[in-house]
């Protein structure tokens, strides 16, 4: 078996070596006479996983003893709709920066429950750049500030904290979480779908600063509700449990590689590779997202046209090089770079993009 070179923005690549342990442990762990995914969420053996993939989590980010890591079903999309009901009273101004198509879904999902003020929209340019901080119109009174740290279709992403002053910060890290160090007590929220850097699809990571958890909210039933997840160690209901494990795999993995001062520099390095084959074509690939905020996670870009595209796609599968047709919403090529995707990608992408000019350019 010869495994390609998968380059989707998710589900993602995930570690060889994490899925073949997956593989080799899948009909029996543990010494426990069953599968992961069949014994009991509430049994000793599972408690243990779950509570050393929290342990390794913390470790990998950094994150400080007075913020509880949540892990619960539902993807990022799902904590989009519990933010506001969890951390705002109803109609209560919350202040959102939208960068691009998350951005926006982000707001959708926020606008039945509370008064959401764009304080800043990157959309007339294309989402092609983030607005200026200095631009920026945020609330007095707002519950938080929203951000998308890296937007995987546009191919933007925060290269700084932004200051929002003392207003909790909330932000979306779904394709770049565990990517380079973050500085966690600058947020008051950090939430993430695993699957691009954390692991498989099926599972999201919810960091929530403690005493934002004792904000009354709304209404809201118990399953919805953060205060009860963190008080139930995030078994409230049936967590799922595969997603769960591969998740702690995974962090484990990554503590192994060098943890994410590694990856930061890894992706730097990738990420570097693909630019520079694009900014080097003479126009022939072109990227259009300002150079300060280009994603080291997600590269879009575009070839002269349209069919070139299309073939560029289909000659790429065929050389091993998968799932780079771009979004929908935008069209092109789309390269995700993520942790799992090691530099022998990258390059094997730029020799293909090489080779490709050559022959159509």
């Amino acid at each position: 078996m010869t495994r390609a070179f998968n380059f989707s923005a998710g589900p993602a690549t995930l570690p060889e070596s994490v899925l073949r342990q997956a593989q080799a442990e899948m009909l029996e762990w543990n010494g426990v006479g069953a599968s992961i995914v069949e014994i009991s969420h509430r049994s000793a053996e599972f408690v243990a996983v779950a509570a050393q993939a929290e342990a390794d989590l913390r470790t990998l980010l950094g994150i400080p003893d007075d913020y509880a890591v949540l892990f619960m079903g539902g993807g990022a999309t799902t904590q989009q709709a519990l933010l506001p009901l969890n951390l705002a009273a109803a109609g209560q101004r919350v202040d959102y920066v939208v960068s691009g198509h998350w951005g926006k879904t982000a707001v959708r999902q926020a606008r039945p429950y509370v008064d959401v003020n764009i304080a800043a929209d990157g959309e007339a340019g294309g989402f092609r750049d983030i607005p200026a901080r200095a631009q920026w119109r945020l609330s007095d009174d707002a519950a938080y500030v929203h951000i998308t740290a890296n937007e995987t279709i546009h191919g933007v992403e925060f290269r700084e904290v932004p200051d929002v002053g003392a207003v909790p910060l909330v932000a979306d890290f779904s394709s770049s979480i565990a990517s380079e160090p973050i500085d966690v007590s600058r947020y008051g929220v950090i939430y993430a779908g695993a699957q691009k850097n954390l692991g498989p699809v099926g599972i999201a990571v919810v960091i929530v600063r403690r005493d934002l958890l004792e904000r009354a909210g709304q209404p809201r039933a118990d399953i919805f509700d953060y205060r009860s997840h963190a008080a139930r160690d995030s078994m409230l209901n049936t967590p799922p449990t595969w997603n769960w494990y591969l998740l702690g795999l995974t962090v484990k993995w990554m503590l192994a590689q060098g943890g994410t001062a590694e990856f930061a520099r890894r992706n730097a390095a990738k990420a570097s590779l693909v630019y520079q084959t694009i900014d080097g074509s003479g126009g022939f690939y072109r990227n259009e997202v300002a150079p300060a905020v280009r994603s080291r996670m997600n590269i879009p870009f575009f070839l002269p046209s349209a069919d070139l595209d299309a073939r560029f796609v289909a000659e790429a599968k065929a050389a091993g090089l998968l799932a780079l047709k771009g979004h929908k919403a935008v069209g092109g090529i789309r390269a995700s770079l993520y942790n799992a995707m090691p530099l022998e990608g990258a390059q094997a992408l730029a020799a293909f993009m090489h080779d490709f000019q050559q022959r159509n350019g």
